[in-house]
């Protein structure tokens, strides 16, 4: 007898309450509603958002109640959870004044566009007429972005000559495009 008793206590394990009830959670909302949106006030600005983030912190609070071992630290997680979510939504406030307060970059007006695209074409219809190393030379330089040196590599001529032409060839791009703008 005293072995079926012992194993009927065995077989019947002691109730174990982990984390915090709903019931415990709701008393804490009720009693501690105000002082954390007093809380949220000093951290936020506005009143709306106050009650977002306390709503946000039970919320979140009541998913995670099983994670609250001691119920008597209930408060205590809301209160963090509640400085966490305001230190969120300042941050997300930031940054949205951040990417506001970048200007627009300048859009150019069709007839500038019309005006670059005419500038572009008086520019390459003078590339075309340079004689072909300085046509070389330059495209390399300035438009691959190259060195002197790497451009002299590349060509297989020396620096002095990669200088030559290139300050020729400037030159010249020079009068053909004052030609085609007069």
């Amino acid at each position: 007898m005293a072995e079926s008793a012992e194993s009927a206590e065995k077989a019947v394990p002691a109730e174990v309450v982990a984390g915090t009830t709903v019931d415990h959670l709701t008393a804490t909302y009720q009693a501690h509603y105000r002082s954390l949106l007093g809380l949220a006030a000093l951290l936020l600005d506005d009143t709306a958002s106050c009650e977002d983030v306390v709503q946000e912190a039970f919320i979140r609070v009541h998913s995670a109640r099983n994670r609250v071992r001691d119920r008597e630290k209930t408060l205590a997680y809301l209160r963090q959870t509640v400085v966490n979510l305001s230190r969120s939504a300042l941050r997300r406030r930031i940054l949205g004044l951040k990417l506001l307060s970048k200007p627009m970059p300048d859009m150019a007006s069709a007839e500038e566009g019309a005006y670059d695209q005419l500038e572009r074409e008086d520019l390459i219809k003078a590339m075309r007429g340079l004689q072909r190393r300085q046509r070389e030379v330059l495209v390399l330089r300035y438009f691959a972005d190259m060195t002197e040196s790497q451009v002299a590599e590349t060509l297989g001529i020396s620096l002095g000559s990669v200088k030559a032409y290139g300050s020729r060839g400037i030159a010249a791009l020079r009068v053909a495009m004052e030609a085609a703008q007069s």
